[in-house]
């Protein structure tokens, strides 16, 4: 398996000139956690799957919270659905609450989510580049 410095001088710099154009900054990656909720960092670091999963947690963590308050409103207005209550509650809580440990994960592991990120573009890139180098020579 071939690395970086397997490569020409040439090679390596466009190597770094491609790999800045690719490469995914953990700093931008926290920023993105911010709005963690929704999976923006997840998605930013083409992890869809996971990153669906978040978005659609959160989604039925607010429909809850909705039909919560709705519900709320509709108690206080005299209306007996205490049942209709207690699911709403368990609608957006139980979400909510899954959503708000898996950001607090995804905090410890965003570092090595970018870095594992970062190092399979530049194996990809050296591979690619090893793979040109062969061809000019068959030429």
């Amino acid at each position: 398996m071939m690395n970086k410095s397997d490569l020409t001088l040439n090679e390596l710099l466009v190597f770094n000139s491609e790999i800045k154009n690719v490469e995914k900054s953990a700093a931008i990656a926290y920023l993105m956690l911010i709005g963690g909720h929704l999976g923006v960092h997840r998605f930013y670091l083409k992890k869809k799957v996971s990153a669906i999963i978040q978005l659609v947690l959160f989604l039925i963590a607010s429909g809850g919270y909705i039909l919560f308050a709705v519900m709320s409103a509709l108690i206080d207005e005299g209306y007996d659905s205490m049942a209709l209550f207690v699911i709403a509650l368990v609608l957006f809580l139980l979400p909510a609450i899954a959503l708000f440990i898996w950001i607090i994960v995804d905090l410890c592991l965003i570092s090595r989510m970018v870095r594992e990120y970062n190092s399979v573009l530049e194996h990809q890139l050296v591979e690619q580049i090893i793979n040109h180098r062969a061809q000019q020579q068959q030429y």
